[in-house]
């Protein structure tokens, strides 16, 4: 089989004006970064639509080393319905490019199940990140100006919340001293980076509904406290004009194609491991109006973005999945079994049995929600019948409706059963419910997704831990949903413990109030909100060769 650059190189996409006119987009609202890529203005939300919007939503299993493809997996879904005939968009996140040049590489699909042109979507695309980086950093760069030009609003520089961000992974940021060199530069504090994925700025960006919900969320965020302990807003900098100003165009969801034609938002990057792991709302509203079918995907497992995507976003944006999608693979599950990632590619039925465990939390946490799962089967070139057919008989065992998917291999063809099994169970949807009700004490909301989801005894609040609940309460942000940032290899909070770990507690460290996004972050484990790049980052790969082409990106 062809690698996914060669398959790239052999497509011919149409131009993104026919990709606008499957979609019955206005010309007026067409807002064009070229022949292939273009934004469409927010005002196309409110022009009349005769679309169901039905919303189907992908998650996963926990993620392993051997990749469990999920993005391929809804790119592909997303082709077989078009492929049956169906009006069909996709809604999907913008890749990091700290990532994309770090362990993941690319995020656009794979195979013959890709979005286009990914070269350009995987690095600076239309600029989103940029300005949502820009827009953040200028928040923190007028935070130390103000303390420098004499402090009118008394800020305490110890208790400065908000940090610095950039879209790299540069762990040498983390934690830093600013304002050294003399009087002249500035007052020397504490301080470090997050990367811009992990912003409450993209959060913001992403659960807006338009630019009047944006601002109101920009001036409502908490950056700060007083020597007197008091609550410093962003709004009191005067500087909201500007931060709209700079995510004027960003605000715009960004429209490109798949490999087969077909329609795809992507809009927004919040990682789902320290964020909530969703693309804008504005994007998923947009193929909601635009399509019959919109098909979106929550990052990470089902544990981390879906439990967030149901718990936040469906909360803000009053959204109703009527399907879910939850993409495994047999490499992934013997990894949860036990095996080493070396001998994926061998047959191994015993850890596959060990690893159906992680498979059967996950169906259960979908259940939670009260909706049904479709289990995709994603499959490799050399899969064994056997492997297969045990996962198969698991899922009939639970009563799960069950698809192989070769979409990586045959695009929306190969994926095509599983676009039926997915019709399927919307004809029996009911309404989602939440995992806990808002006016839940925030320790129990804690709790309940902890034991519920992850599958914990109990929870560990550390001193900072209980100290932050208390300022959380006192500031009147304990009605908020919470946004747990936990391991993504793990259900639990130790990375080490794979399949379906029991008998743990998970560890909170801290509570983090984003006032402006509307949640509170909860650290647990030792996550950190800026990666590192491993030792042999995907960069060393890539090439330029004299004529454009970019070579080594995955």
């Amino acid at each position: 089989m062809l690698s996914d650059v060669e398959i790239r190189r052999q497509a011919s996409p149409l131009s993104i004006d026919h990709i606008a006119a499957k979609l019955g987009i206005h010309d007026d609202d067409l807002l064009p970064y070229g022949r292939e890529i273009a934004k469409i203005h927010t005002r196309a939300l409110q022009r009349p639509t005769s679309k169901a919007g039905q919303l189907i939503l992908v998650s996963a299993t926990t993620p392993t080393p051997a990749g469990e493809g999920k993005t391929t997996t809804t790119i592909g879904l997303g082709q077989a319905f078009a492929k049956l005939g169906e009006s069909v968009c996709l809604a999907l996140r913008e890749p990091s490019l700290g990532p994309c040049l770090g362990m993941k590489g690319g995020a656009t699909g794979g195979g013959y199940s890709q979005v286009l042109p990914a070269e350009r979507i995987n690095l600076h695309f239309t600029g989103d990140f940029h300005a949502i980086t820009s827009a953040n950093n200028l928040i923190a760069a007028t935070i130390d100006n103000h303390i420098y030009q004499g402090n009118v609003l008394n800020i305490d520089p110890r208790r400065i919340l908000w940090r610095r961000v950039m879209d790299m992974n540069d762990r040498s940021l983390r934690n830093i001293v600013l304002g050294l060199g003399g009087k002249t530069h500035g007052v020397p504090r504490e301080g470090g980076f997050d990367i811009t994925a992990a912003s409450e700025v993209m959060a913001m960006l992403c659960l807006a509904g338009d630019i009047s919900d944006l601002q109101q969320r920009i001036e409502n965020t908490l950056i700060a406290f007083t020597y007197e302990g008091n609550a410093v807003y962003a709004g009191e900098l005067q500087i909201t004009g500007a931060i709209l100003s700079l995510l004027a165009e960003a605000i715009h969801p960004n429209l490109v194609q798949t490999l087969e034609g077909v329609p795809a938002f992507i809009h927004g990057g919040p990682f789902a491991n320290i964020a909530h792991g969703c693309n804008s709302l504005i994007a998923t509203r947009m193929a909601c109006h635009h399509a019959d079918w919109a098909i979106t995907e929550a990052g990470f497992g089902f544990d981390l973005g879906a439990e967030k995507f149901f718990d936040i976003k469906c909360r803000i944006g009053e959204l109703n999945p009527v399907a879910v999608v939850l993409v495994t693979t047999t490499r992934a599950l013997k990894m949860h079994g036990g095996q080493m990632k070396g001998n994926l590619g061998k047959k191994d039925l015993h850890a596959l049995r060990e690893g159906l465990s992680n498979l059967d939390k996950h169906i259960e946490n979908v259940r939670k929600f009260n909706k049904q799962p479709v289990v995709a089967l994603n499959l490799f070139a050399d899969e064994d019948e056997a492997e297969m057919a045990l996962i198969e008989a698991r899922c009939q065992e639970l009563g799960v409706p069950f698809a192989r998917s070769s979409h990586f291999a045959d695009g929306g063809t190969g994926a095509q059963d599983l676009a039926y099994q997915v019709m399927q169970v919307v004809e029996k949807t009911q309404p989602w419910q939440p995992l806990y009700e808002l006016d839940m004490p925030v320790a129990e909301k804690i709790r309940t997704i902890s034991r519920e989801i992850y599958g914990a005894d109990d929870v560990a609040f550390t001193k900072q831990a209980a100290a932050d609940l208390r300022q959380v309460t006192k500031l009147g942000y304990d009605s908020l949903p919470v946004c747990i940032a936990k391991a993504p290899g793990s259900l639990s909070d130790d990375p080490t413990l794979i399949g379906r770990p029991r008998h743990f507690d998970v560890t909170v460290r801290g509570i983090q109030i984003n006032s402006g996004a509307g949640f509170l972050v909860v650290l647990t484990g030792d996550i950190l909100r800026m990666p590192g790049l491993p030792k042999h980052p995907a960069a060393e790969r890539w090439r330029l060769s004299p004529d454009g082409t970019l070579n080594g990106m995955a």
